[in-house]
């Protein structure tokens, strides 16, 4: 049985429940949650027992598909025979807790706190993205986890989605040929024009590791890096557009605001390290309403062409993602890519880490995974500070971290 505690009580962790839920639907039967963490434990307390507790906090979006739409989840809807202990400090939870393993659900700040301690005391971890706040503190928490032979998982959900899964097979078979050029982007699509996101204030503020390039970017990254192989450079620009957010009643009238330091806008051109080139932009400013590059990401490769979830291969009729990995891929692998029926991406994310656990191995996105997607995050914002292109490896070796300097002292990380 793996015994699981979890830090941070926060609005995402009804999608969280919700994925686990899934799981012990679809049978999967040899993990439970055994304590939850939140530095108010009455937030604790309200994930814990449906009908018992304090209520839960409102859902903040309602975008489909956005997990921060996802409510009305507690632990006791999909387990009865264990109970769960509640704590309101994660030190006391991760030294002495009845759990062998950590799922992180805090502020990036905090995570490679957490996972140092969870690594001292033999627990196995799946965190939050991005890893860290720094590319160093990634590298710490990367070589702590393999001194101590556990399994450190990043939660990528992204990676995870059942179409993701169904392209990045079809492409490893060759059926879609070789990425040559990627593109997405989104602009107001999310909290704009200026909303505080998720009513956190902290993710505008710089010190905090706030921006949208650490909170998107990293996500974004990740789906380069899986589609078109490793990143070998980057030029990025980052920066604030709207300088106060707020958020505002039923009526319109603001009810919170906050100065922003952290970057609400990035664009980025980067290059592979196999010769495709590309474009990324995001941003949670802009007036007027949303403008996304075409209807999901974007692939040219040396055979057509995969726009939002559509294939379109140089003459042949149009079809699917879905439709086209059924009609290629056999059974088998079907099964292994979407085990249990799951198709529900935070669900996958947990039972490949749960796997691992199992098997003694380390998940599809690792630390390692999580920490090159974070370093491409800083590449942006170092570019953008140095004004110039930067090579990945820079970003890695620490080289070039200038950009991360401030951040590193207000977490004690060296650099």
């Amino acid at each position: 049985m793996i015994r699981i505690g979890i830090v941070g009580c926060g609005r995402i962790l009804a999608a969280h429940l919700r994925g686990y839920r899934l799981l012990r639907e679809a049978g999967i039967d040899d993990f439970r949650i055994t304590a939850l963490c939140a530095r108010n434990i009455d937030d604790a307390a309200a994930y814990a027992k449906r009908g018992s507790g304090p209520a839960q906090r409102e859902a903040v979006s309602s975008i489909a598909g956005d997990p921060l739409a996802v409510a009305d989840e507690y632990v006791s809807d999909f387990q009865d025979d264990v109970d769960v202990e509640l704590f309101d400090d994660w030190r006391q939870m991760i030294e002495s807790g009845p759990i062998d393993s950590v799922n992180d659900y805090t502020l990036h700040g905090l995570h490679h706190q957490i996972a140092l301690l969870s690594a001292e005391h033999g627990k196995h971890l799946l965190t939050q993205k991005p890893i860290s706040v720094t590319v160093h503190g990634g590298e710490i928490m990367c070589e702590a986890f393999e001194r101590a032979d556990l399994t450190l998982g990043v939660f990528e959900n992204w990676r995870y989605r059942p179409e993701t899964i169904q392209l990045l097979t079809l492409l490893e078979a060759g059926h879609l040929g070789e990425p040559q050029l990627l593109l997405a982007g989104a602009i107001a699509a999310w909290w704009a024009p200026d909303q505080i996101v998720a009513q956190t204030p902290w993710r505008h503020r710089k010190e905090q590791a706030g921006g949208i390039t650490l909170d998107m970017g990293v996500h974004q990254f990740d789906s380069v890096r899986a589609i078109g192989g490793e990143v070998r450079s980057i030029d990025g620009r980052a920066l604030t557009i709207e300088p106060v957010r707020v958020t505002r009643g039923p009526n319109g009238h603001v009810i919170d605001e906050v100065d922003c330091d952290a970057d609400d806008t990035y664009f980025a051109t980067f290059e592979t390290e196999h010769g495709a080139i590309g474009s990324l932009h995001a941003s949670w400013a802009g007036h007027g309403g949303a403008t996304i590059s075409g209807p999901g990401p974007v692939v040219h490769t040396t055979k057509g062409r995969i726009c939002g979830d559509r294939i379109e291969l140089d003459g042949h009729a149009h079809a699917t993602i879905q439709e086209t990995y059924e009609r290629l891929i056999g059974e088998d692998r079907r099964a292994r890519d979407l085990p249990c029926g799951l198709d529900d991406s935070f669900a996958l994310t947990q039972y490949d880490w749960l796997e691992a656990i199992r098997q003694k191995r380390q998940p599809v996105t690792d630390g390692r995974e999580g920490l090159r997607d974070l370093a491409c995050a800083w590449a942006v914002l170092e570019s953008s500070q140095a004004g110039r292109r930067v090579m990945l490896d820079e970003i890695l070796s620490g080289e070039l971290c200038d950009a991360q300097r401030e951040i590193a002292a207000h977490f004690g990380l060296p650099r």
